[in-house]
């Protein structure tokens, strides 16, 4: 039993040693840095629905507001492969319009712009009795994953150079970095006014005006630094 009791302590104290070389002495600094901008949107995808309305006796078709859609959308120079149907009225609109002729089809469309200028010409070129409704559906930057990798090292490089003049300050000098630690990403997107043209707006003399904001990226970086 005295023996268990001796090779117990021995195992002890030889593992009380081992921690206390494996501690970490070194003398630290922890500081953080932060870098940010602000971004305009080049990315946006917008939803435009449209639907066949009656002109007196007469009904507007889909398939014309359809055509003007398409070739305002060229004449803007936008790809047409930017240009998709997202969804339409009735699963066979065509059968339903047969059954009942007062029938009103439509269909939602969604387009992929850089400029919300142009947007507001292919509305202008489109029938504005027809357009039931657009609305402003997601926005990105086209580099926004270079700019969060350059945005990352400003940060870092930021803390260094807190860490450096705050431990010259004391009378010593920056050691090697020990510790990185990346704070995550921090992009918050624009606010806009809720854009949407219905047919009461159908007499109004000008589009409504469109508050965009930019992008705003900000990052942080912790790390820790040696003190010699």
């Amino acid at each position: 039993m005295k023996k268990l009791i001796a090779i117990a302590l021995v195992a002890f104290f030889g593992l009380s040693t081992a921690m206390a070389q494996q501690t970490d002495l070194r003398r630290k600094i922890n500081v953080s840095g932060s870098a940010e901008t602000e971004v305009t949107p080049d990315i946006i995808y917008i939803s435009i629905s449209l639907k066949e309305y009656l002109n007196g006796k007469k009904k507007v078709e889909i398939t014309d507001l359809e055509k003007q859609l398409y070739a305002a959308v060229q004449k803007a120079g936008i790809a047409k492969e930017n240009l998709t149907i997202s969804n339409l009225s009735s699963w066979n609109y065509a059968t339903e319009k047969k059954k009942n002729p007062d029938f009103l089809a439509s269909k939602q469309y969604r387009l992929k712009v850089s400029d919300l200028n142009k947007f507001d010409g292919i509305l202008e070129a489109i029938d504005p009795k027809g357009i039931a409704s657009t609305n402003i559906e997601s926005y990105d930057y086209s580099k926004i994953e270079s700019l969060k990798k350059e945005l990352k090292i400003k940060a870092l490089l930021a803390a260094k150079e807190k860490a450096a003049y705050m431990v010259e300050a004391l009378g010593d000098k920056l050691g090697g970095v020990i510790e990185i630690q990346d704070g995550g990403d921090n992009v918050i997107q624009p606010v806009y006014r809720n854009y949407m043209v219905k047919s009461a707006m159908a007499d109004a003399e000008a589009a409504p005006e469109i508050d965009f904001k930019k992008i705003k990226l900000n990052f942080t970086v912790n790390a820790i630094f040696e003190i010699k």
